[in-house]
């Protein structure tokens, strides 16, 4: 039986056996409908939104942390926290004024200083914040509500970089965790976001919850994306970890789970059969596939074996193996930026078009430093989308005769094995699979995996000048003609350098139950508005 059947087979016989059983009495009906039970796209192992990058963590963190900006579904940063800003005629001094009455779940008033010390955090570690540092003059609290930052030279995208929904998103928090070192860990979860993190019903691997906070003030412009009225309809959600999809989906058609996020695209065919589901896709903005590769260790320290890979990565078989066979949910995708988006180009991207050339790739193996020492594929298995990767990609490394290491683990463990600079022989790796929702790949500014500054880079740390070169350019460009010329050049440099190696475009899809309103379509699971009936 092979993998689709058999995922048809358990999924249907699990909704089979639960049909049965008492009817629910209506106060449990009640309390029911108060409650959301979600099923998110992986684990929520760890739950620091700045020391990590992973989505999962990222879509739990918009509940419970407020950003002074969001974005909204044009992509345009709104205020969220803050009530007013000001930018000086000469462009260096930032003036952030904050909303009233905020506060943070611990009763707490959401002071300036609060503010100052997440945005020091968070310029740590995201590679915007990074350039604002760079330029920073002065970030301090000139009263309880008002921030100033004062930079050496304009910066005109601060908004941008405020209010994106790209990780690290600008979380703040109070200034006792936000003064933790940014490369550890934070230990206590307490925002000013509409719902509070329940700290004692979370269990790793099993389990999160979250409480409606009731002293939240919402916005009051209508919800798009993050920006406007967070109004929570709900009082809890639970968030269910359901790592198998055949699981997942028996949970979704009896009634167990309200809203899976990503179902797979085997059983969507089934779930649309179920009169009490509906299936949608999630964002039409999709994502990008990714191979990332560690640039600061053998083998793929060398330009050349990286390219080498690229030569023979046949884009169609990961896509197929990773979404199926309707071409209509996938395409290839010679470069890096999202499909019909402004800056969108193929320039460069020669090497991943038509036949692949696996003789050519051996030579070029060849030709290269690589030894036959272990390639360290750190795959997570819990992850539909990384698991149906690295299949591909195990089979790959061996067609080229490389000598693979395949260490197969869970999503949370690849979040923090990937964070180690260390050998992939001393518990570092070589390469995981991952992926990028649209929205985070339509310019440099949200795109953290496009960047190539070094230590200061993504996982992988890539360290190509002539791709932040581009960058610059792209930030320093009068009009879309000057932005989409640099693009152009950016895209050519990092494919040239393989910054990383793209995958495919694919869309996603989510399902919930009919008596779930209100779930609207994006890169994260927007909690707010949505409602629930027994």
């Amino acid at each position: 039986m092979d993998r689709r059947t058999f995922l048809k087979t358990t999924a249907g016989a699990g909704a089979i056996v639960a049909t049965g059983g008492l009817a629910t009495p209506a106060i449990s009906q009640n309390a029911a409908a108060k409650t959301l039970r979600f099923v998110p796209q992986a684990n929520l192992a760890n739950f620091d939104p700045i020391w990590t990058t992973q989505y999962v963590v990222r879509n739990a963190s918009v509940l419970v942390w407020d950003t002074l900006y969001g974005f909204d579904e044009d992509l345009t940063p709104q205020r969220q926290m803050v009530e007013s800003e000001e930018n000086s005629s000469d462009g260096l001094t930032w003036t952030f004024r904050l909303r009233p009455g905020l506060k943070f779940h611990d009763g707490a008033p959401v002071l300036a200083k609060d503010v100052t010390a997440s945005l020091a955090r968070w310029c740590v570690r995201d590679s915007m914040g990074q350039m604002i540092k760079a330029l920073q003059q002065e970030l301090t609290a000139v009263d309880d509500r008002t921030v100033k930052w004062v930079l050496k030279k304009p910066f005109p995208k601060m908004l941008l970089a405020l209010g994106k929904n790209s990780t690290p998103m600008a979380f703040i928090m109070p200034e006792r965790i936000a003064k933790t070192d940014p490369f550890k860990q934070i230990d206590e979860y307490i925002g000013s976001g509409p719902m509070k993190f329940v700290r004692g019903d979370w269990v790793p691997g099993a389990k999160a919850a979250f409480e409606k906070f009731a002293d939240y003030i919402s916005r009051q412009e209508k919800a798009s994306w993050l920006a406007g009225g967070k109004n929570m309809l709900v009082d809890r959600i639970e968030w269910v970890i359901m790592p198998d999809p055949a699981t997942a989906s028996a949970a979704l058609q009896n009634g167990e789970v309200d809203w899976w996020e990503n179902p797979i695209t085997d059983l969507v065919p089934l779930l649309r059969k179920n009169r009490n589901i509906s299936v949608d896709i999630a964002d039409p903005l999709g994502n990008i596939g990714a191979f990332r590769m560690n640039h600061l260790h053998p083998p793929f320290n060398d330009v050349k074996v990286r390219r080498a890979v690229l030569m023979a990565l046949d884009q169609e078989e990961y896509m197929r193996a990773l979404v199926g066979d309707d071409t209509a949910l996938w395409k290839t995708l010679p470069g890096y930026f999202t499909p019909g988006t402004p800056l969108y180009t193929e320039e460069g991207g020669e090497i991943l078009k038509g036949k692949r050339d696996l003789a050519a790739a051996k030579r070029l193996l060849a030709e290269s430093s690589y030894k036959g020492e272990p390639v360290t594929c750190v795959v997570a298995q819990d992850q539909p989308i990384t698991k149906a990767q690295g299949d591909v990609t195990a089979e790959l490394l061996k067609r080229l005769g490389m000598n693979v290491d395949f260490v197969a683990t869970d999503w949370g463990t690849v979040g923090q094995r990937r964070a180690l600079k260390s050998p992939p022989g001393q518990g570092g790796w070589g390469m995981f699979h991952t992926w990028h929702a649209g929205a985070d790949c339509v310019n440099p500014a949200v795109y953290i995996a496009i960047r190539a500054t070094g230590d200061g880079a993504w996982f992988g740390w890539p360290n190509v000048p002539a791709v932040e070169t581009e960058v610059d350019a792209w930030f320093a460009a009068k009009n879309l003609d000057e932005e989409k010329a640099a693009i152009k050049r950016l895209n050519k440099a990092a494919l040239d350098s393989v910054v990383y190696a793209p995958t495919g475009f694919f869309l996603g899809y989510q399902a919930w139950r009919k008596n779930v309103n209100g779930i609207v379509k994006g890169p994260i699971p927007f909690p707010w508005d949505v409602s629930k009936t027994a």
